[in-house]
Formats: C-alpha cells, sequence, structure tokens
C-alpha cells in the first residue's frame, strides 16, 4: 500500500522502518528531516508537509509529540484537511486526548476519510521489534481491512468506536504510572529493610507483584539511566490528558492523582528531559537507598 507517516520519533521512526520492510511506500514527513535518513535509504520517499504526505497514500499515519501537535497536522496550513478526500484512511497513533480524537476523526470523516485513532503501547524495543501494541477506535470493518499492514508494527486490538483507543491507551499509561512508583517504593521497603536487592526483584517478579513493569522497567533503574527513551516532561503531558479524562469521566481516581504528583516532584527535582523512572530515583533519594545492581543491562531500545 501507499501510506504517508508522520512523525518520526522514537517510536514513529521505528514503526516505520518496519512498514518499509514489510513491501510498502513511504512517504514520510518530520520536523527533522534528519530522522528519515534511514527511511529514504531503504527506499521512502521525503514530503515537506503533511498534506504532501498525504496526496497519494492509501492510508496516512500520525504519531506525533500530542493534541497540540496532532490539531496542526490536521487543521493547519498544508495540512492533512487541505489534503485527504474519499477512499482514504487516517490512522492517529498520537497520545491524544479522546475529545479531539473525535473531533479531527469527524472533521476527516465529512470529507470522505475513515478515520481511526490507535495509539501504541509497547516502549523502543516493542517499536523496533514489530511488538508495539496498538488500540484502535472507529470503524471495526475499516479496521480489519487495514490489520494485515498495522500488525507489521504489532498487534492491534479493536476498542471500539471512535475515541475508545484513546480512552485506552490513557488507562494503559495510567496503570503504567502508578506500577512504576509502587515498583519504586516496594524495592525501596525491601531494601531498606535488609532484603538483598537482586532477590527483592526475582521474588516481586512472581506472585500478585508481577507487573510488566517490574520485569521491562527495573533493569533501567538498576543501571542507573532511568530510561531516557521516554522523559518526564513526555508522563507529565500523558499524566495531564489522564487526569483530564477522569474529570470528563467525573470519577475521583486518587491514586492516579498521587502519582501525578510524585511524577512532577521528579519532574522538578530532576529535569523534564531526564529519563520517566526518576520517579523511583525519588523514594531511593529520600529513603538514602540505591537501587544499583550490577548486571549486564542492556538498554531495551538496542534490544
Amino acid at each position: 500500500m501507499r501510506i504517508g507517516f508522520i512523525g518520526l520519533g522514537t517510536m514513529g521512526g521505528a514503526a516505520a522502518l518496519n512498514l518499509i520492510k514489510g513491501g510498502h511506500q513511504l512517504a514520510v514527513c518530520d520536523l527533522d528531516p534528519e530522522r528519515a535518513k534511514q527511511h529514504l535509504a531503504l527506499g521512502a520517499t521525503w514530503a515537506d508537509t503533511p498534506a504532501l504526505a498525504a496526496k497519494h497514500a492509501d492510508i496516512v499515519l500520525t504519531m506525533v509529540f500530542g493534541p497540540k501537535q496532532i490539531e496542526q497536522v490536521v487543521r493547519g496550513e498544508k495540512g492533512l484537511l487541505s489534503a485527504m478526500g474519499p477512499g482514504q484512511i487516517w490512522v492517529d497513533m498520537t497520545t491524544n486526548q479522546p475529545k479531539l480524537a473525535r473531533e479531527l476523526g469527524s472533521e476527516l470523516a465529512s470529507k470522505g476519510v475513515q478515520p481511526v485513532d490507535a495509539p501504541v503501547t509497547g516502549a523502543v524495543d516493542g517499536a523496533r521489534n514489530g511488538n508495539m501494541t496498538q488500540f484502535a477506535g472507529g470503524d471495526e470493518d475499516t479496521i480489519d481491512r487495514i490489520r494485515p499492514v498495522m500488525e507489521l508494527m504489532g498487534p492491534m486490538h479493536y476498542m471500539g468506536p471512535s475515541g475508545s483507543g484513546s480512552i485506552t491507551k490513557l488507562a494503559s499509561n495510567q496503570l503504567w504510572a502508578i506500577h512504576a512508583t509502587a515498583m519504586g517504593e516496594a524495592l525501596v521497603l525491601a531494601v531498606k529493610s535488609g532484603v538483598e536487592l537482586r532477590r527483592a526483584w526475582e521474588a516481586l517478579k512472581i506472585g500478585a507483584s508481577e507487573s510488566w513493569c517490574m520485569h521491562h522497567d527495573a533493569p533501567s533503574v538498576f543501571a542507573g539511566h532511568y530510561d531516557p527513551s521516554f522523559t518526564l516532561d513526555l508522563c507529565q503531558k500523558d499524566l495531564g490528558l489522564i487526569v483530564e479524562a477522569c474529570d470528563d469521566a467525573g470519577i475521583p481516581a486518587p491514586a492516579t492523582r498521587l502519582v501525578c504528583a510524585q511524577f512532577e516532584e521528579a519532574r522538578l527535582t530532576y529535569g523534564g528531559d531526564k529519563g520517566e523512572l526518576h520517579v523511583v530515583k525519588l523514594e531511593e533519594d529520600a529513603a538514602g537507598v540505591s537501587l544499583r545492581l550490577e548486571g549486564d543491562w542492556v538498554p531495551h531500545w538496542e534490544k
């Protein structure tokens, strides 16, 4: 298929490469042309604007920073609204406001475009290895039609009508943030109380305490880099969307709000450009405990 791909960041760039390797023709677009070097070397073409990326595409995929950026990609000058029409499909993989996802989808649908919101999870290694989970909202028949293309990037789960993918992604990030904070507290408790760190980690990876975070993210803490592939600024952007969604749904979500405050304290303490798991370092520093652990901790974005 002919695909327009807009947004070649950490996740998007890796996902786009999997589509090229799967035999599809890509026109790629990003604010930084340097990010497209590998894609162009593999046969992709460059598009200066979102409109040009969409011009001859069967499917247009977007994966940008957040709501402000995707709104500009769609509604801005030389954006998707100026270029897309009947027969085309727009799949937005941005972590977005569900309300805005539905609004933008409706605007493109009025031009004959089939909109799908399909934000992603699975970290950089998931994007690199074609195992990036997608939560899709929109017309189920359309989603089934594009599934063979989308699953070159990872498994795709149908979640319901427009906006359902965006809500599911926020719920996924909500749980991750709570798990990451709780992981730090639990490991610090164990070590501060005299349990050897490796033994504590092995024990907490099984039974009721098991989580993807404990398996996948703890090594970034042990290595001491706290996963710079996703920053505290990005965490707070996502947590802001999550709290907004909780307010819209009329739910108190006390644990989420406490965790949001912890991430904000970590951001203010260490800097917004620091790795997401500095929320664990906050607990280490407060307790006077180090969670460094010797080992061959290969960063997940290099796997």
